[in-house]
């Protein structure tokens, strides 16, 4: 969702400062910096993923995992949250095509849900999934499949994902997808994205509406 269907002013970092600090990683130098630097290479990710490879510790994991929760939830009343410029548009385009369409995110499910309801997006899709409903979250194809399960889709071939990060392409690819887009609205460059194996390569979600809308005449 962020990045791809929803800008939200960088508001991932923002809460990632306040999470490691909370965690016990020193507001300033060589481990915050390298710490930064993870959370934007493996943006799209599932978070507590993410904290268990930072900090090797469960318990502090956990902790910085319930402190970044807490942050971006608190944030969301006072960000700028808005949908990617065409977005609702090119979803409502999908669906009218007989394309359904599953929101996914990193996040957790109550965090995800805090988002859709403040952009008043809990009917927009015909399915959101957080790595909590499916098993693993990105860059595994767990989030993918269980769209294609819950959706009734006949096979992955005819399954089509778009994202902002290099996750994203690897779940994508992961799960057979036949269409495993990049969009350049979020964390990763063009050349992050194609060099992760994406198929293609948007401006914006609307592009990828599109493509797929193309790809079924």
């Amino acid at each position: 969702m962020a990045g791809t269907t929803v800008a939200d002013g960088g508001l991932v970092l923002r809460a990632f400062d306040v999470a490691a600090t909370a965690a016990g990683i020193e507001t300033e130098g060589p481990d915050r910096d390298t710490a930064r630097k993870y959370v934007l290479d493996t943006m799209g990710q599932s978070k507590i993923a993410v904290f268990r490879a930072l900090l090797g510790d469960e318990d502090r994991a956990e902790q910085g995992n319930r402190a970044f929760e807490a942050a971006y939830e608190a944030l969301i009343d006072e960000a700028d949250i808005t949908p990617i410029p065409g977005a609702v548009e090119a979803i409502r385009a999908l669906r009218a095509a007989g394309v359904k369409v599953a929101l996914t995110t990193g996040f957790s499910r109550s965090t995800q849900d805090r988002l859709l309801n403040a952009l008043g997006w809990n009917d927009i899709a015909d399915l959101t999934l957080a790595p909590s409903d499916a098993g693993r979250g990105r860059p595994y194809p767990d989030m993918v499949l269980t769209a294609l399960l819950r959706l009734g889709v006949d096979a992955v071939d005819q399954v089509a994902v778009l994202g902002d990060t290099t996750s994203d392409i690897g779940t994508g690819l992961a799960a057979g997808a036949r269409i495993v887009a990049g969009t350049l609205t979020g964390a990763h460059d063009e050349d992050q994205l194609r060099a992760a194996g994406a198929t293609h390569v948007v401006a914006s979600v609307t592009e990828f509406a599109e493509l797929v809308l193309a790809d079924r005449t």
